[in-house]
């Protein structure tokens, strides 16, 4: 036999002894089934490797002479702790990540509910004030475990603020943070200029039936007000920044008046004609 007639032997031998396997496995009851499922599939592979991968004559040869190739082949592979567990732990990661950022996608581009429930209830937008503040209790917890784990030795590590920016979008930041400063105005410890900045941000007067305040859940208790200062000013630096970065709606028309097609002069005389 040449090389392709000894290949396409062996792929026929393969293929039989697969299905052997499978007549046997259909007459398992099924816990046995799935005892041996990641087995069928393993075999299932190795033939559809056979089927697109030619081996030299003795390598073939070798194959054909054990009375169960396809067997050995695969307990081959079992004992491989290689690429195959390798690739499924990668698209494992992958597939978290690619949520995760999908999940902080959905979250950044959460309009900031601005009106207090009351207001919602009465204008039929509960479900939205809910969603959104859910997501302020969230942004304060993310806050306070940032200031947290990021607070070591008398040292603040201001990278934290845009980690949050970050999942939770600057507007949300900026809505819980200056509710924080808002609740806080009696402390010292926070400075007259965050507070200014606090009350530049519209909170709502938002109490519930007991008269408890529902912004409240939203308030930054569990961090050092000296901590949550610190953390407004780096805040409100890299809310600068994204605003210098951010063309002004003058500029925006400024650019598009540029782009407009300049009339010619003969064209200009033309038309005052």
């Amino acid at each position: 036999m040449n090389n392709q007639e000894l290949n396409t032997a062996l792929y026929e031998k393969l293929f039989a002894e697969q299905e052997k396997f499978k007549g046997w496995l259909l007459t398992q009851p099924p816990s046995e089934i799935l005892n041996h499922a990641y087995e069928y599939v393993m075999r299932e592979d190795i033939v559809l490797a056979m089927e697109y991968h030619d081996l030299t004559d003795e390598q073939a040869k070798a194959l054909l002479a054990s009375p169960s190739p396809l067997d050995e082949i695969f307990h081959d592979f079992e004992n491989i702790e290689g690429d195959h567990m390798d690739v499924i732990r990668d698209c494992i990661e992958s597939r978290a990540n690619k949520n995760i950022e999908k999940q902080r996608e959905e979250l950044r581009s959460l309009p900031v509910y601005t009106f207090s429930a009351t207001f919602a209830k009465e204008h039929g937008e509960l479900e939205t004030y809910r969603t959104s503040h859910r997501a302020n209790v969230a942004c304060k917890n993310a806050i306070e475990e940032a200031i947290f784990s990021h607070y070591r030795d008398n040292r603040f590590d201001g990278s934290c603020v845009n980690e949050v920016i970050d999942r939770f979008g600057m507007e949300r930041v900026a809505f819980v943070l200056a509710n924080t400063v808002q609740d806080k105005d009696w402390d010292g410890r926070i400075s007259h200029d965050n507070k200014a900045w606090a009350k530049g941000v519209p909170v709502p007067n938002d109490y519930d039936a007991w008269g408890g305040r529902r912004t409240h859940e939203y308030v930054c208790t569990q961090a050092h007000p000296g901590l949550i200062n610190l953390f407004v000013n780096r805040f409100r630096k890299e809310q600068e920044l994204a605003a210098e970065k951010k063309p002004s709606v003058l500029q925006k028309l400024k650019e598009a008046k540029a782009d407009l097609p300049r009339k010619s002069p003969g064209k200009v005389k033309e038309a005052e004609l």
